[in-house]
């Protein structure tokens, strides 16, 4: 077995389509990338994957495969850029990934908490999806992210935030006309939602309909928020998706909250245990007093929203 093999098959079971994962992640012919997944198969000596009307689907197997070939796949990566590091200079650098959106609220405050600690180092920043940041962790590319709990990656977790969800919808839509969105209202639209990429909401998600009662499947299913406001907009459909989508929506779409007690989404400090860099250190040691300084600010903003609305 080969490391190629593990990638082919990551590939197609995130995209749920051998033509598509050959065409898009792969950059390969779809007759190749079939024989590489049936001797993977044989090599493992079970059936990983079977094919449906739909498209590719993962066995019970094939699921159990799979999170352990993304961990040997970041372990590999881990591997060449630990010996990268090794043969280049020491340099005195910090770096650090959020979640696409989440840098407009936390960036700020993180950088004024470690202004006077951090002074004399270099500080990179990267923008990403939840998965793509915890791999990098996970690869030693970062040092800290704030992302999602990503449960296939051996990482370390400090809760900083709970997210609720809220309904995104065409700025025209008639539910704009409402102050809050009962959950039942998603049952006769469009609905979007996470993919199976996108897993920490995708399980939010479907553990808040089924406790509404609600029976509600995906009409699509997005991998980032730039992806669910583009079908908001173009399907007319609803999308739940955590607050801070509010920090990014462009004209065509608006936020709505939703009615009772709305479902949270965990956002996290994420970070390889193996990292030993004293900056990382310092950096979690400041971690309370940047949470408290990040919801003094949006309490300041939330109280001044209600002064100017009233």
């Amino acid at each position: 077995m080969e490391l190629r093999h593990l990638r082919y098959f990551v590939a197609v079971a995130e995209e749920g389509n051998l033509t598509l994962a050959a065409k898009k992640r792969l950059h390969t012919a779809q007759p190749s990338l079939s024989r590489q997944i049936r001797d993977l198969e044989y090599e493992v000596g079970v059936q990983l994957m079977s094919r449906n009307a739909h498209g590719i689907e993962l066995t019970a197997a094939g699921k159990a495969f799979l999170d352990h070939a993304r961990l040997a796949l970041a372990q590999a990566d881990a591997a060449v850029e630990a010996a990268r590091r090794a043969a280049q200079p020491a340099r005195k650098t910090f770096a650090i990934g959020f979640q696409t959106g989440q840098e407009m609220v936390w960036l700020p405050r993180a950088m004024h908490v470690l202004r006077e600690e951090l002074k004399n180092i270099q500080i990179t920043i990267s923008s990403d999806y939840s998965p793509e940041l915890a791999e990098a962790l996970v690869r030693g590319q970062i040092d800290v992210a704030f992302l999602r709990f990503e449960p296939t990656f051996d990482l370390c977790y400090e809760v900083v935030d709970h997210e609720p969800l809220i309904v995104l919808m065409p700025s025209d839509h008639r539910l704009t006309s409402r102050d809050a969105i009962h959950p039942r209202e998603l049952a006769s639209e469009i609905f979007i939602g996470g993919s199976n990429k996108a897993t920490v909401l995708r399980a939010v998600t479907e553990d808040y309909l089924r406790r509404c009662g609600l029976d509600i499947k995906l009409d699509h299913g997005v991998d980032n928020l730039a992806m669910a406001m583009s079908l908001v907009a173009s399907t007319r459909g609803l999308a739940l998706m955590p607050a801070y989508a509010k920090n990014l929506l462009p004209w065509s779409v608006v936020s709505r909250p939703l009615e009772g007690e709305a479902p949270t989404i965990d956002l996290v400090v994420g970070y390889s245990k193996a990292n030993a860099s004293p900056t990382l250190k310092l950096f979690l040691s400041r971690m309370d007093e940047l949470v408290a300084c990040v919801s003094r600010k949006l309490g300041d903003h939330a109280d001044g929203s209600e002064r100017n609305a009233g």
